[in-house]
């Protein structure tokens, strides 16, 4: 396969190392696609929000798989967005567990997501590392199944006249990867479907979730199928399985699968949430940038739609001194579908100071992702980047950046 990159090339090769970086262009660097769950309807759908929104660089970021790779960056050349290759896994720190730490899941101790950014493409992993990921997807699906099973005992004992199968479900709703999202949008349709008055459709929701329906949720498709998954299917809930966590990867597997896939590791911070709350991680800044450091993970990304500005910028300067990368994103892993445009709690803009921030982390990646491709060296994962080797990388991932979308 020709290097996705080949375009670019000579033109890199004939332009003056003393390369203006140009404006500040809008990213972002963490979406899900339909390949696991998202709110997009379909894989062209983010682009054309990035060009309708002025979106420069946009980063897939799906769970446990790469599939979505291909046609993301056939679509990446055609509509001029530089795309970044990402992934996203989820391990567990036995210690923390044992100790009650939470880490970025609040409600589980020990449980890390963590994010592969700037993965080759196309993507290639040894025999090993996808024989784990093959694993991963497959123990995520059987949990999945399971929960098929229990929420048909649950529809028959509430007598509602409905019932699923998991292959008709994993089908008709997902690719390879059948999440929870997906039942419950299952759900939210097969009443829609047989009840037409909305009368009904309440009574009956109401008698399945065991709990009152407000007319709005009913109406918000998004806010609906939020509360059917918190209802059904999370621990509780008549539909609920545990995972196996026998089945979860260490967090030094995790970082080891996506260093063999040619990323960088990257922390998901949460930050503050509604009550301006952080996990027991994340509370000291200090302790959370050395214990990252120790782990090997020098990159960290938010999602500043749930942060307070004022919190984020001041944690993003606190990291920035520190000398980590920093992206942002959206995520767009839930049923609603806000604008690509990344922006704090309450659609609080970011300020030129976090957009500048958000850039650069971009243009880190995309030197990556493009160094990488013609086997050189990129942002180094083995040791604590140098500030002068950030700086090259963000000024070729600038040029980089400017060739493609102007290409």
């Amino acid at each position: 396969m020709e290097n996705y990159y080949s375009f670019l090339i000579k033109k890199l090769q004939s332009q003056d190392q003393s390369f203006s970086k140009g404006k500040i262009r809008k990213v972002n660097g963490h979406i899900h696609s339909p390949f696991s769950f998202s709110a997009f309807t379909n894989i062209q759908q983010p682009f054309s929000m990035a060009v309708e929104e002025d979106i420069s660089v946009l980063g897939i970021n799906d769970f446990y798989t790469t599939d979505g790779y291909p046609v993301f960056a056939e679509l990446a050349r055609e509509m001029k967005v530089f795309p970044l290759f990402n992934i996203e896994f989820m391990g567990l720190q036995m210690e923390e567990q044992k100790a009650g730490i939470r880490v970025n899941d609040p409600q589980n101790p020990g449980r890390t997501y963590i994010s592969g950014k700037g993965l080759a493409f196309p993507v290639s992993f040894r025999e090993q590392a996808s024989a784990k990921m093959d694993l991963l997807m497959k123990e995520s699906n059987r949990q999945t199944y399971k929960m098929v099973e229990m929420l048909n005992l649950h529809l028959e004992r509430k007598s509602v006249g409905i019932s699923f199968t998991a292959e008709e479900l994993h089908r008709t709703f997902a690719r390879n990867l059948f999440r929870e999202r997906h039942i419950a949008t299952a759900v939210r349709n097969a009443v829609f479907e047989k009840y037409s008055d909305a009368e009904t459709r309440k009574a009956i929701l109401e008698k399945i979730l065991g709990s009152t329906v407000p007319e709005n949720t009913l109406n918000d498709h998004s806010s609906l199928e939020n509360e059917i998954r918190n209802k059904l299917l999370k621990a509780g809930g008549p539909a609920y399985v545990p995972e196996d966590e026998d089945a979860f990867l260490s967090l030094e597997q995790v970082l080891q699968l996506i260093i063999d896939g040619g990323g960088i590791p990257c922390y998901p911070v949460l930050l503050d949430d509604a009550k301006g709350n952080l996990t027991d991680f994340e509370a000291d800044y200090s302790a959370m940038a050395q214990k990252l450091k120790d782990k090997g993970i020098f990159m960290i990304e938010l999602i500043p739609g749930r942060n307070d500005f004022h919190i984020l910028k001041e944690f993003v300067k606190f990291f920035d001194q520190k000398g980590f990368v920093i992206t942002f994103g959206t995520e767009h892993n839930t049923p609603k579908l806000d604008p690509l445009t990344v922006s704090c709690r309450g659609g609080v803009q970011l300020d030129e100071f976090l957009m500048e921030i958000n850039y650069r982390g971009a243009c880190i990646i995309a030197a990556h992702q493009f160094l990488v491709s013609i086997a050189k060296e990129g942002f180094p994962t083995q040791r604590f980047p140098e500030t002068n080797r950030l700086n090259e990388l963000a000024n070729l991932g600038g040029k980089i950046i400017e060739n493609f979308i102007h290409s």
